[in-house]
C-alpha cells in the first residue's frame, strides 16, 4: 500500500459518519505520528550522541500512543452505548472515556518535550522534523484535554482535569521552544 492510498483510507475513515474513530483516537494516532518524528529525525542525526536513546524512547511513545489511541475508540464506544441505553454504567464509561484521554495528553506531552530536546540537538534539516512533531504533539496534548473536559463536565473540580490542563500546557510549551531553535 502506498503512503497516498494509506492517507486516503485512514481520511476516508476518520471523515465517515460513524461516531468510531473519533477525536480521541485521532489524537492518539497524530501524537504516535509525532513521536514517529522523532524517531525518524534521531535515526537521521549521527551527530547527536544520545540519538539512540532518544530514538529508542520515541518508539516506546509511539507504541503507547497508538495503543491508547485503541484503547479510546473502545471506551468511546462503551460511554456511547451506555449513554443511548442510559444505563447504570454511564458514570463509570465516562470516567473511563476521560482516563484514556488523559493518558494520551500525558503521552503527547512527553512526545512534545523529546521533540523539542531533538530540536535542539538532532543534525541540520532534521530540526524542522523535530518542530513539527513538537507542534503535532501540542495539538494532540490540547485536543485530549477538551476530551477530558467534556467528559468530565459534571465533575470540574475532578483531579484527572488540572492534570491534562498541565499536560497541554508542558506541551505547548515545549512546542515553543523547539520552534525557537535554530534551523
Amino acid at each position: 500500500m502506498t503512503e497516498r492510498s494509506l492517507a486516503r483510507e485512514l481520511a476516508e475513515a476518520i471523515s465517515s459518519g460513524e461516531a468510531v474513530p473519533g477525536s480521541g483516537w485521532v489524537a492518539g494516532v497524530s501524537a504516535a505520528l509525532a513521536a514517529a518524528l522523532v524517531a525518524k529525525t534521531a535515526k537521521r542525526s549521527e551527530g547527536w550522541s544520545e540519538s539512540e536513546g532518544a530514538r529508542a524512547q520515541a518508539i516506546e511513545l509511539r507504541d503507547r500512543l497508538l495503543a491508547l489511541a485503541q484503547q479510546d475508540a473502545q471506551a468511546y464506544e462503551t460511554a456511547l452505548t451506555s449513554l443511548e441505553r442510559r444505563d447504570s454504567g454511564l458514570a463509570r464509561s465516562l470516567a473511563k472515556a476521560a482516563e484514556v484521554p488523559l493518558a494520551i495528553g500525558e503521552a503527547a506531552a512527553d512526545t512534545a518535550q523529546l521533540a523539542a530536546e531533538a530540536a535542539e540537538r538532532a543534525d541540520g534539516s532534521a530540526r524542522a522534523d523535530a518542530a513539527a512533531a513538537a507542534c503535532l504533539a501540542a495539538g494532540a496534548a490540547q485536543a485530549a484535554h477538551r476530551l477530558v473536559e467534556v467528559n468530565l463536565a459534571t465533575a470540574a473540580d475532578d483531579e484527572r482535569l488540572r492534570h491534562a490542563g498541565r499536560a497541554a500546557e508542558a506541551a505547548a510549551d515545549a512546542a515553543q521552544q523547539a520552534l525557537a531553535t535554530e534551523p
